[in-house]
């Protein structure tokens, strides 16, 4: 079986297991009698639900909007008041329960436009934005663009491994071919192009590739792309004729010391001719991941660069067809774009909320970094940047055997089994880089936690990890 089959497979494994804690969050409702009092989700990066608190003025804004009559008074900052007024005066009568162009409301599109210009130093035309009801749905839509053919001719997309968990199920929605292309940990995880040029070699007899995908920073992995490392991608996909396709959601959360983003269409700009005149890209970012953290209101942007016209046309009709974007997301969508400046009432208070998310991410991530590499038979890399921390479980022969006897992988048995005795849901997927899977396969085990928390939820959290470890090597 192929390495991206196996993690495909590997994705249900997750899916077993939030069914597994939505059950014992319901049993836990109904009174029945667990070792613990509450699920804790560390898997979907869903900050809000482990105790983040929401940022103040996206929240007044959100209440002037909904309740305009706040507006008349002085319960609300002068800012958020000019706000909601006007973002309801660009919406049909005034509300926000109006319909919406499919595209998003055009004051957001010039808002996301001027966002992406002030970061880049390159012009950005909202023309060209689309706003979707998260990333997932916008790169959806691209790909049901590029899909097409079938047999050898149908339609091949290079993605990485390890990659988001939501991937290849919309590759499979869209009836794209997966091709895998690895990140090995060792190295850093970063792009090699020899491994590129493999995983287009690997399309030969069965499909034909038109597109890549390329999360940056990493997703789940935590890496930031080298502005040289951008550049060799882009030439790769300037000589080999694919679509890039690029995830930047985590762009705001970079950390580590000498890191930088740096966005894919900024680097293009500047390689000039003839790539910054050819090379088609898709970006595609969100309110739900990184700082803002905003996974319930559903809105994201996509911008195409070098798309021909006609494929806008029906990029806006995909976005059309599918779930409009609730104007409420919007409304988030621009406040993350053109938060409070200084001098602004409320320019103060959100600075400070954002650098608390900043210094808090850094310093949960070097904790559970640290607090990890300490547990016998883990490992963890140093990770970048992200939400996400991805540290290596390895199993001993008598545990894998134990897990064999059950009929279950690794992985999943010994998440299933913190879920069960600590209430602690975490991601997992089967480590693939052979560099650091010296045993037998299905050995070594990548598990997923979102680290972005208050830092006593943390701590609540790595105890029970300890607990159970502790325990689980006692056995095994």
């Amino acid at each position: 079986m192929s390495s991206i089959m196996k993690c495909i497979g590997h994705s249900s494994a997750e899916e077993q297991l939030r069914r597994r804690a939505d059950a014992i969050r319901l049993q836990l409702t109904q009174g029945v009698s667990k070792p613990f009092k509450k699920i804790i989700d560390l898997s979907s990066g869903d900050i809000h639900s482990v105790g983040m608190k929401p940022f103040t003025f996206v929240r007044q804004v959100l209440a002037g909007c909904l309740w305009p009559n706040l507006l008349a008074s002085d319960t609300l900052p002068d800012d958020a008041r000019r706000r909601a007024k006007k973002l309801l005066e660009n919406c049909d009568g005034g509300s926000i329960g109006a319909y919406a162009e499919s595209s998003g409301l055009a004051y957001v599109q010039r808002t996301v436009a001027k966002f992406i210009s002030a970061r880049d130093g390159w012009p950005s035309n909202p023309a060209h934005i689309f706003i979707a009801s998260g990333s997932i749905r916008a790169i959806t839509a691209v790909l049901k663009l590029l899909a097409q053919g079938g047999g050898v001719s149908q339609t091949g997309v290079l993605i990485p491994v390890p990659f988001p968990y939501t991937l290849p199920r919309v590759l499979e929605s869209v009836g794209s071919v997966p091709l895998s292309y690895s990140l090995r940990e060792e190295a850093g995880w970063r792009i090699e192009m020899e491994e590129l040029q493999r995983a287009l070699l690997s399309s030969k007899g069965h499909c034909l590739p038109r597109a890549i995908y390329i999360s940056n920073p990493g997703n789940p992995t935590g890496h930031v792309q080298s502005r040289e490392s951008i550049q060799e991608v882009i030439q790769f996909v300037a000589q080999e004729n694919l679509f890039l396709l690029v995830d930047e959601v985590y762009q705001d959360t970079v950390f580590e010391v000498g890191c930088e983003f740096v966005s894919y269409k900024k680097v293009l700009a500047e390689m000039g001719p003839p790539y910054s005149h050819t090379v088609q890209l898709a970006s595609v970012h969100s309110l739900s991941n990184g700082i803002m953290g905003e996974c319930g209101l559903r809105a994201g942007y996509m911008e195409l660069v070098n798309v021909d016209e006609s494929v806008m046309l029906f990029a806006e009709a995909l976005l059309c067809g599918d779930i409009s974007t609730p104007i409420t997301g919007q409304i988030a969508l621009n406040v993350m774009a053109d938060p409070p400046k200084p001098g602004d009432p409320s320019h103060c208070l959100y600075k400070q909320e954002v650098e608390y998310r900043q210094n808090t991410l850094k310093r949960n991530m070097y904790r559970t970094a640290e607090f990890f590499n300490t547990l016998p038979g883990f490992h963890c890399a140093r990770v970048q940047s992200g939400i996400f921390i991805y540290p290596r479980l390895t199993f001993s022969p008598e545990a894998l055997t134990h897990a064999q006897g059950l009929g279950l992988e690794a992985g999943l048995w010994y998440c299933g089994r913190l879920l069960e005795e600590e209430g602690v849901c975490v991601g997992v997927s089967e480590c693939v880089d052979e560099a650091v899977s010296h045993c037998q396969p299905g050995s070594s085990w990548h598990l997923r936690l979102c680290v972005l928390m208050p830092p006593d939820a943390l701590e609540e959290v790595l105890y029970c990890v300890q607990a159970f470890h502790c325990r689980f090597l006692k056995e095994f």
